[in-house]
């Protein structure tokens, strides 16, 4: 991964930066939100960290920006609960959807703490935290409507910030991720 070509496009984009997370920030902000930073987002957050506009604010610990993180950490499964309770998603792995709503709600609740945790990067744009590797894609996560939005933390921020269409995204390269990209339309 290329970082000074990340920063390069989010200089260009106006995008505010800060000085990158130390070591021991990066462990407070995975302690404190129970994640793992897969490497290339790690290496980019050590590096600089964006800010304003829908970056995350990792450094701040101010009660109304910790609620907003843990808002944007819970949105992947708002959205699924969202989407069991008025549209009928149910996943074949959680076996038989029971008829009883409540029911269905709570498998889709314990069934979302065994897959890979989704970390916010922009927006609504996730990347997993598993497998802990670089390389990883970065999803668009609206309720259950998850499309790729990069093959990489590289290759997803040429697509945001205008070096690539989303028709240049290369599909064969980019890595399965257990259970979000069966989701993946």
């Amino acid at each position: 991964m290329d970082v000074a070509y990340i920063i390069d496009l989010l200089r260009k984009d106006d995008v505010t930066l800060t000085p990158g997370l130390s070591t021991r920030e990066i462990s407070e902000v995975e302690d404190r939100y129970d994640i793992h930073f897969p490497p290339d987002l790690r290496e980019l957050l050590m590096n600089v960290l964006p800010i304003g506009r829908s970056f995350i604010p990792w450094r701040d610990t101010s009660p109304q920006r910790m609620g907003v993180i843990w808002e944007r950490l819970n949105w992947p499964l708002e959205g699924m609960i969202f989407d069991v309770e008025q549209n009928m998603f149910w996943h074949s792995e959680w076996g038989n959807r029971p008829t009883d709503l409540q029911e269905a709600v709570d498998i889709c609740k314990r069934e979302f703490l065994r897959v890979p945790k989704l970390i916010p990067i922009y927006g609504h744009r996730y990347i997993p935290e598993q497998p802990c590797e670089e390389g990883n894609p970065v999803f668009s996560v609206y309720q259950t409507d998850i499309i790729v939005y990069g093959e990489s933390l590289q290759e997803y921020f040429k697509q945001e910030f205008g070096e690539k269409t989303y028709e240049q995204i290369d599909f064969e390269a980019v890595k399965t991720v257990r259970f979000w990209s069966d989701l993946c339309s």
